[in-house]
């Protein structure tokens, strides 16, 4: 309690878990993006209550990740190794979960994209089908979070000094920063629901954007096991140009969107 108490007087403590913050909103884009791809099939009214319990469970799940975190630095050691003349690769416990969730980042994302052009009919009987599927829906959502976390807890504790803080300020700090990034997922995650679910073009590219994540996890994990093909090491692709890209997307898509609005208004007119 004392170095809980002692560590809200420190300005590094502040500008930690400022960036802290950050880093966890940023990250949490996509698991937003997927929440809401992922509820938009269930009946609507269990949508709400899918977004809140997935989004608590997972934020469960990542604190859950911080208290484990000797065990997630064991993921990081090597537990096969294969060189020949052409190929090279040490695979860890972290590249084979992360290339789990790219495979199935993948597998969704292409499913649903399949889902939306094969436009299937709607009816009470598919609705009872998709109402089935809550409680799948909340595993894949915090299962997905889990993969996604474990770079950012894994970042969070290098950024985070036990020294200065002590174990139980730097807890806190890194908690503190998943549990107000949550709740700011929380409050944003209807408004992004509302908007995939009312215009198609914008579920192609959220679709579309997932199926880009899911190639950046596969290429991740390529990095970290640090796989070379004929002496070249795969590269680690930085989020924030695939997150650039995606945000130029839907910013053009959203122009395109007004443009029509006011087009209709003066045929209206």
């Amino acid at each position: 309690m004392t170095d809980i108490l002692h560590i809200l007087t420190l300005p590094s403590a502040w500008l930690a878990l400022v960036t802290l913050l950050f880093l966890e909103v940023v990250l949490g884009i996509d698991n937003v993006v997927f929440i809401s791809l992922s509820t938009s099939r269930l009946p609507e009214r269990q949508q709400p209550v899918a977004r809140r319990v997935g989004l608590l469970l997972a934020m469960l799940a990542r604190i859950g990740l911080l208290f484990g975190v000797s065990m997630l630095v064991q993921l990081t050691k090597p537990i096969f190794s294969y060189d020949t003349a052409w190929l090279h690769d040490e695979l860890t416990w972290q590249s084979v979960i992360i290339f789990a969730g790219g495979l199935f980042l993948l597998w969704k994302s292409v499913s649903e994209i399949h889902h939306k052009l094969e436009k299937r009919p709607v009816g009470r009987h598919a609705s009872r089908v998709r109402g089935a599927k809550f409680w799948t829906t909340i595993v894949q959502i915090v299962l997905l979070d889990i993969v996604m976390s474990i770079d950012s807890v894994l970042t969070a504790v290098g950024m985070v000094s036990f020294t200065e803080f002590g174990y139980a300020g730097a807890m806190a700090v890194m908690v503190s920063a998943i549990v107000i990034a949550v709740t700011v997922m929380l409050f944003f995650s209807t408004a992004v629901s509302r908007l995939v679910t009312r215009y198609p073009t914008i579920q192609m590219l959220a679709l579309s954007f997932l199926l880009l994540i899911g190639v950046l996890l596969l290429m991740e994990s390529a990095h970290l096991s640090h796989l070379k093909i004929f002496g070249h090491e795969v590269p680690a692709i930085p989020r924030g140009y695939v997150y650039f890209a995606i945000a130029f997307s839907l910013m053009v898509e959203i122009f395109n969107i007004r443009m029509s609005k006011r087009r209709r208004k003066k045929t209206i007119n």
